[in-house]
């Protein structure tokens, strides 16, 4: 059987392994691999007809994912805010309405969708990335890591990088096995997006600007517990988009999608019913993301356990991803200190 050896093979084509690639290929470095489980690039990060589907947003503090932005020119703009927003507390009352301060920091989202910086890194590296490709066991053998995966190809490398979420890698095969501290580590890290439904629709004109409206729509009780304006930066797309309660995953698709448009309607107006497009994405069913045992979590959950920061397999296995950064973990720009800290950790050894 024949191997396919690189010096260095990165585990996963999201942001944080994307960025450990540009960070190599910056260096000099080119003899490294993607492989990715997926038939598509991004990882959590999934613009779908102009709805981001997964990441979305990030602020000015986040400075490792603007630096990068601003290195490779892809461009942002802030959430749009302006208008009346709606804070329902409850379904017995009546909902709360109120404008977002002026002075206050907006969020940002990165103009054509967060796949454009996907696509920017991606189109400098060229062949280096192998889609579909699911790595299911890890071997360590004397000086290299044997790779099998999912479509029966062996790969081996010097060194290698996963940056598959952590609860999902405690289920892949290493042998010799990883530590017990660190197993179980993985385990109880929660997975950043793995118990999101998200919803987006499109709509022929942007009514709730025209109605005084932000878009902004909050409130735990409801179907949708956020919700935001979506238009894209040009005003070619107008949409809203944003998070189904939990409580509707069981439910049938349709009857969710009633659920949903009824409570907006509500609260927006009738206009809601002239949807072009609705979209939806259960994050729990994707299966590069999400395993058994989902748990919600409803306070931000704690990143970056130092074990993440160690290497395995006597030095040659290294871990990467948000949920590994103890800078801004669970956001865009802990999955680039991460990719960007993997890397330097490993072109200084």
């Amino acid at each position: 059987m024949k191997i396919k050896h690189s010096k260095y093979i990165i585990i996963g084509a999201g942001l944080s392994g994307l960025t450990t690639a540009y960070k190599f290929k910056k260096a000099g470095e080119n003899d490294f691999l993607i492989l990715e489980g997926r038939s598509q690039l991004g990882g959590r990060i999934n613009t779908y007809k102009g709805i981001e589907l997964g990441a979305t947003w990030f602020q000015e503090h986040h400075t490792y994912l603007n630096t990068l932005l601003e290195a490779l020119n892809v461009q942002n703009f802030p959430q749009y805010t302006k208008g009346q927003s709606v804070l329902v507390f409850n379904s017995m009352a009546p909902a709360h309405y109120f404008e977002v301060d002026k002075n206050t920091p907006s969020a940002s989202r990165i103009a054509g969708g967060s796949m454009a910086l996907i696509e920017k890194i991606s189109g400098l590296l060229k062949d280096k990335i192998v889609l579909d490709s699911k790595v299911i066991e890890f071997i360590d053998h004397k000086n290299k890591i044997v790779l099998n995966t999912d479509k029966h190809v062996t790969y081996s490398a010097e060194k290698v990088i996963v940056t598959v979420p952590p609860k999902l890698t405690s289920t892949l095969k290493f042998i010799p096995e990883l530590p017990k501290l660190f197993i179980e580590t993985m385990k109880q890290t929660h997975t950043w997006m793995s118990n999101a439904i998200k919803v987006g629709l499109t709509f022929d004109t942007p009514f709730w600007r025209d109605n005084k409206f932000s878009g902004t729509v909050i409130g735990q009780i409801g179907p949708v517990t956020e919700l935001y304006d979506h238009c894209s930066v040009n005003d070619k797309i107008y949409a809203l988009k944003g998070f189904v309660n939990e409580g509707l995953r069981d439910t049938s698709r349709e009857d969710r999608k009633e659920r949903v448009l009824s409570y907006l309607e509500s609260y927006l107006g009738k206009e809601v019913r002239m949807y072009t497009n609705y979209f939806e994405k259960d994050w729990s069913q994707d299966h590069f993301t999400s395993c058994e045992n989902l748990k919600s979590v409803y306070m931000s959950p704690r990143y970056g356990n130092e074990l993440f920061n160690k290497f395995y397999m006597q030095g040659k296995l290294f871990f990467s991803g948000t949920e590994t950064s103890p800078v801004h973990g669970g956001y865009l720009d802990g999955a680039v200190y991460s990719g960007l800290r993997v890397a330097e950790r490993i072109l200084d050894n």
